[in-house]
C-alpha cells in the first residue's frame, strides 16, 4: 500500500428508512359479514331496551291508576261514613285509617314513580349509545336521526325533546308532578284530621295540613334532584355531544 492511499472503510447497511405517517398503510376494513353481524347484535340490544322501557312504563301506570282509584274510593268512603255517623263518634278514628293508609299507598307509588323516571332515562341514555353505535357503522345514517347519538345529558335531553329544548311545561305536566299534588292533598288531610280528632281547632288543621302537603311537595322534588344529579354525578359518557350542543334539530 502506498504512503499517499487512505483505507477506506465499508458503510454498513442501516437497513430501509422507517416510513412517514403519510405511509402507513390504512387499517384494514371489517368485512361486511363482520358489520352485518355487529348491527344485528346492537339491534337485538335495542330492542331489548325499548321492551323494558315500555314494561315499566306500562307498569308505572297501572299502579298510578290504582292509586287513583283508591283516593277517589276513599274519599267517598269517607263522605259515607261521615253521613252514616253523623260525623260524630266513630267518624274520626276511621277517617284517619282510611286517609292514613291512602297516604301509606300514595308514598309507595311515588317512590315507585321517581324509580321509573330515571329508569326511563337511564334507557334513553342506552338507546343513545347504540344509536351512536350505528353511526359509527355508518355514518350517513346520522343525519337521519332525530334523536341523539350522544350518550350524555344533552343527548339526552335532545331525545326526549326534538324540537325543542325542555322547559317548566315537562315538569309541570309530568306524572310524577300529579302524584306529588294528589299525595301533598292527602297528607295535608291527614294531618289536618288529625289535629281536628284531637281536639284542635279548625284553623290550626287548616294551617298545619298545608304546611304538611308543601314539605311533602319540596321533599320529594328535591329527592328526585339529588337522585338527577347523583346519576350524572357518576356517569361518564363515552360519546359526549360536540362542543356541549343542545340544539334539537341539525
Amino acid at each position: 500500500m502506498s504512503e499517499g492511499s487512505s483505507l477506506e472503510l465499508p458503510v454498513p447497511d442501516e437497513g430501509p428508512e422507517p416510513a412517514s405517517d403519510d405511509e402507513i398503510a390504512p387499517p384494514t376494513r371489517e368485512s361486511d359479514a363482520v358489520l352485518g353481524r355487529r348491527a344485528q347484535l346492537l339491534a337485538t340490544e335495542h330492542w331489548g331496551l325499548l321492551a323494558a322501557r315500555s314494561t315499566a312504563q306500562s307498569e308505572v301506570l297501572t299502579r298510578i291508576t290504582i292509586f287513583l282509584t283508591l283516593v277517589s274510593a276513599g274519599l267517598v268512603t269517607i263522605g259515607l261514613l261521615g253521613q252514616a255517623s253523623d260525623f260524630g263518634g266513630w267518624f274520626g278514628g276511621a277517617s284517619l285509617a282510611i286517609l292514613g293508609f291512602l297516604a301509606l299507598i300514595g308514598f309507595m307509588t311515588q317512590v315507585r314513580v321517581m324509580n321509573v323516571s330515571e329508569e326511563d332515562m337511564m334507557y334513553v341514555v342506552a338507546m343513545n349509545r347504540i344509536r351512536g353505535a350505528y353511526v359509527d357503522l355508518d355514518p350517513a345514517v346520522a343525519d337521519a336521526f332525530l334523536a341523539s347519538p350522544y350518550d350524555d345529558a344533552a343527548g339526552m335531553k335532545r331525545t326526549y325533546s326534538f324540537l325543542r329544548p325542555r322547559g317548566a311545561s315537562i315538569l309541570l305536566g309530568s306524572s310524577v308532578m300529579l302524584l306529588i299534588v294528589v299525595n301533598a292533598c292527602v297528607v295535608g288531610m291527614l294531618v289536618g284530621s288529625a289535629i281536628i280528632a284531637g281536639g284542635g281547632s279548625f284553623a290550626w288543621a287548616i294551617g298545619c295540613g298545608i304546611i304538611a302537603g308543601l314539605l311533602f311537595t319540596v321533599g320529594f322534588m328535591t329527592f328526585g334532584g339529588i337522585g338527577f344529579r347523583w346519576a350524572w354525578s357518576h356517569y361518564t359518557p363515552r360519546r359526549p355531544t360536540p362542543d356541549g350542543g343542545t340544539s334539537s334539530l341539525r
